[in-house]
């Protein structure tokens, strides 16, 4: 068995279950291959300074309306609740039951116009034409260099092409797309009116059951239905640990979905929570974990990448790195251990000749509180020489230090 470093190696399905983890520890593990105290406690979210202009979700101004007021924070771009339970309570429902909670900070946008597939399949990095009925691909868009702009998921619906945005993305993506409409019979049309609840957990599929609502088997799916009266529309993202659907609903009903996800069991969840939830799933956020100077290669996400779907902005860049060589850095998923690092903390590692070398820097991290005590989740981008040791990297957080390991795989509890 040759090297795991090459890009046709993998057992079927590996590199999606996988997506971003350290693929030389996964056959290892999976493949037997070998060859002082704490600082204060920080919220994870994106370091964002509140104004009035940032809005509420709905679902944050239907709970503020209520006699218990909750304390919000600034999440993807708007406000929205950051605990809405107990943190272990909240992280409980995330990982071992159902969770419901706040998409408000979605956007979408339809892509209407004769050349809309054509346009749309040049402007992002993964597939658009030959996407199936009532499904979607998670995307990322490049400029002419191939660096981030940022990312977004397409869905096709019947003859519906449509963009699913996160607010602190939507003004700047929307200003790059329309950049390029030059002779295209393209327009992008804001879809307002709606939003959506989030439905999160291994037991998501029973909540919707009990609801009598469907679910759905696959992964980046989606179907309409109409219940009790609201025009639904139910999709199933990308998760590592956990289902995670979203519930669209007009605003002006989302009370009355809000209050049946509860009644048929599931637990509200705060932002705080989510935002952890994410880090120990591996799964990174633009803006926090993606950067505006970051190649398409270096995130280690090749679920948002198709390489023989015809060319695209950036394109060349990124099929120079697939054929000539790799790139010198990787976002990974971390488990931490010791106090909470700063986002751009530091990593360090003693090379071969046992000097102290730079293995790069956390982009985010966070505290996962269980029952049976915490855990601490990051990812980090990591520089390509470190990561080949294969040994713990060290940080400083105040006077305290601690370690970050590399995950070969999903965490377990």
């Amino acid at each position: 068995m040759g090297s795991p470093r090459g890009s046709g190696n993998f057992a079927p399905g590996a590199s999606i279950l996988f997506q971003g983890y350290n693929q030389e520890a996964v056959w290892r593990e999976v493949f037997n291959w070998k060859s002082v105290p704490d600082p204060p406690k920080r919220s994870p979210m994106t370091e964002t300074i509140l104004t009035a202009s940032t809005p509420l979700t709905p679902l944050a101004a239907l709970l503020e309306s209520s006699a218990k007021p909750h304390e919000l924070a600034d999440y993807r771009g708007t406000l929205t609740p950051r605990e809405l339970d107990a943190p272990t309570v909240e992280t409980e429902a995330l990982i071992a039951g159902a969770a419901s909670h706040d998409l408000g900070w979605r956007r979408r946008v339809a892509v209407r116009g004769e050349d809309r597939l054509r346009w749309l399949s040049g402007m992002v990095t993964n597939m658009v034409n030959d996407l199936a009925l009532n499904s979607g691909a998670w995307n990322l868009v490049l400029n002419a260099q191939g660096r981030i702009q940022g990312d977004l998921h397409v869905w096709r619906e019947e003859q519906d092409l449509e963009l699913e945005i996160a607010a602190d993305q939507y003004d700047r993506l929307l200003a790059h797309l329309n950049h390029f409409i030059i002779m295209d019979d393209v327009e992008l049309v804001p879809l307002e009116g709606e939003t959506a609840l989030g439905l999160t957990g291994p037991l998501a599929g029973e909540v919707l059951a009990r609801l009598s609502l469907p679910t759905l088997s696959e992964p980046l799916t989606c179907t309409r239905v109409e219940w009790n009266g609201l025009d639904l529309r139910i999709a199933r993202g990308y998760g590592v640990l956990a289902p995670h659907y979203e519930l669209w609903t007009p605003e002006a009903r989302i009370a009355k979905l809000w209050k049946a996800l509860r009644t048929a069991g599931a637990t509200p969840v705060g932002s705080a929570s989510l935002e952890a939830f994410r880090l120990a799933e591996g799964i990174p956020a633009y803006g926090i974990d993606i950067a505006e100077r970051d190649l398409a290669q270096e995130t280690s996400q090749m679920r948002a990448l198709h390489f023989s779907k015809g060319c695209y902005l950036g394109q060349e860049i990124v099929e120079r790195i697939r054929s000539r060589g790799s790139v010198h850095r990787h976002l990974r998923p971390l488990e931490i251990f010791g106090p909470l690092p700063a986002n751009g903390a530091e990593l360090s590692w003693q090379d071969a000749d046992g000097k102290i070398a730079s293995a790069g820097h956390i982009t985010s991290a966070a505290e996962l509180p269980l029952t049976k005590g915490k855990r601490v989740f990051a990812l980090g981008m990591i520089h390509g020489e470190a990561e080949l040791h294969s040994q713990p990297f060290a940080y400083t957080a105040g006077t305290a230090t601690g370690t970050a390991q590399i995950l070969a795989a999903p965490p377990t509890f």
